[in-house]
């Protein structure tokens, strides 16, 4: 059954039964009059849908989800038991193969008889399937016009559960973010214990040796799943970033909102958010071939010894990604303050930098924070640029010159090729993840706590 036809002869149906309500609906307008009638021909019209075309939608997303998982039990018991294998991972390559065979892919090597039969079987089943999930959604989208049709009165509160379905829709799409971070939180968080259960959570925490590939035990006695190295890391970037980013974004943003012209503004604007629509991953690849041997050949000049890779390379171009978000952001905030605060300013014998520093800035100084904590929690959080520009070399080291590590590409790293997912090497993972996602989260929390405590509110 392709989806496809499926999603067209729903559109169809939906159009027929959107149109057999809206007639029937203005028959009961005819007859009654519109004052007598609770609800319009529309209404109708979207009652007959949800009654005949959402049914038939939920048949169908039933067969979609459980279907193949019945067909596949049937198909393995059919298999003779010397065949079978016990492991659910080779049940799973076997499936596969047997459906390639079934629907006439090509598979390597010659097909067993067994095989034949069993992908005869599956053909056979879900043959009997399909034709049984399509006789069911024309059964219930019959019904479900029947019914619209017949119970289509003056009377019928059509507008009323219409509204009532929209609303139900509305959540559940509210619901789908929240159950996703939920979702996602218990999974980090469900392998973050089984990583601490084998490595002291002290040691993870604490620890200044970085050496996951090894045993837990690194120099010196000192834990090799020590993420400190990373933190500092990822810190140090994140702080230079943020050197670059706040003074030009918020002077970018003092410009637009205070200075530039109406037309000027048009066209600064777009140009300057541009940058946050560029993937990270050409960011990384500026920092590595443009940024880092620019920085390198400075510090030969100088006598300085700076790395093609390192903080500093990263910091710089991570600070460059991040402008948008702050000089937009403080933008809205600063075009938000109410022009008589400007004037009076003004009146008084203010000039025009004054007015800004003394009055537009701290009306706006709470907005502007929250803006700068959330480019923060973005830079903490950026994988591509310093998997590229940071060097990879997790040490505890102060020297922005140098190579450095964080938290993001240690994940990277650590889930990167073959792994064992029952081994600490790949549990740590999760462990960087959760402790990087809880630490975000307290940024957007302040964030909006500091938004909202002391956010100016104007007539």
């Amino acid at each position: 059954m392709n989806n496809f036809t499926v999603a067209i002869a729903l559109l169809m149906l939906a159009a027929l039964a959107y149109q057999l309500g809206l007639t029937k609906g203005r028959g009961v307008v005819a007859l009654a009059g519109h004052r007598a009638t609770h609800s319009r021909p529309g209404y109708h019209g979207a009652l007959a849908i949800l009654r005949a075309a959402v049914p038939a939608f939920v048949v169908y997303a039933l067969w979609v989800v459980f279907g193949n998982q019945v067909i596949h039990s049937l198909v393995l018991e059919s298999i003779p038991a010397e065949f079978l294998p016990q492991d659910s991972l080779q049940q799973k390559v076997m499936l596969q193969r047997l459906s390639n065979i079934a629907s006439g892919f090509g598979v390597l090597g010659d097909a067993q008889p067994y095989e034949l039969a069993a992908a005869d079987v599956m053909r056979q089943f879900q043959g009997v399937g399909e034709t049984i999930v399509t006789a069911l959604m024309a059964t219930v989208a019959a019904l479900g016009l029947f019914w619209s049709w017949r119970t289509t009165t003056a009377e019928t509160r059509a507008r009323n559960k219409v509204e009532r379905a929209i609303n139900v829709a509305l959540i559940a799409c509210s619901a789908v973010a929240i159950l996703t971070t939920i979702g996602i939180v218990m999974s980090m968080l469900g392998e973050s214990l089984r990583f601490f259960q084998m490595v002291s959570p002290t040691d993870f925490f604490f620890g200044t040796v970085w050496n996951p590939r090894f045993a837990t035990m690194g120099a010196e006695g000192q834990s090799g799943f020590g993420m400190l190295p990373l933190m500092a890391g990822t810190l140090m970037i994140s702080f230079i970033a943020m050197l670059v980013a706040v003074p030009v974004g918020l002077m970018t943003a003092i410009y637009m909102a205070e200075y530039a012209s109406s037309r000027t503004r048009s066209l600064v604007k777009p140009v300057v958010e541009v940058l946050a629509g560029i993937p990270t991953i050409v960011y990384g690849f500026f920092a590595l071939v443009t940024v880092g041997p620019i920085l390198s050949s400075i510090g030969a000049a100088i006598g300085v010894d700076i790395r093609a890779t390192s903080a500093l390379t990263a910091g710089l171009v991570m600070g460059i990604m991040i402008i948008p978000f702050i000089s937009s952001l403080s933008d809205d905030i600063l075009t938000q303050v109410p022009k008589t605060m400007r004037d009076g300013s003004l009146a008084l014998g203010g000039t025009k930098s004054e007015t800004i520093i003394k009055v537009v800035l701290p009306a706006a100084l709470p907005g502007i924070v929250g803006a700068i904590l959330l480019a923060l929690s973005r830079a903490i959080g950026e994988t591509m640029i310093v998997v590229l520009a940071a060097g990879n070399s997790p040490v505890l080291t102060a020297n922005p010159f140098e190579a450095v590590s964080t938290v993001t590409v240690s994940i990277v790293n650590q889930l990167t090729g073959d792994q064992d997912f029952a081994s600490a090497q790949s549990l740590v993972a999760f462990a960087l993840g959760l402790t990087l996602f809880v630490m975000t989260l307290i940024l957007n929390v302040i964030a909006l706590v500091i938004v909202r405590k002391y956010r100016e509110q104007y007539e």
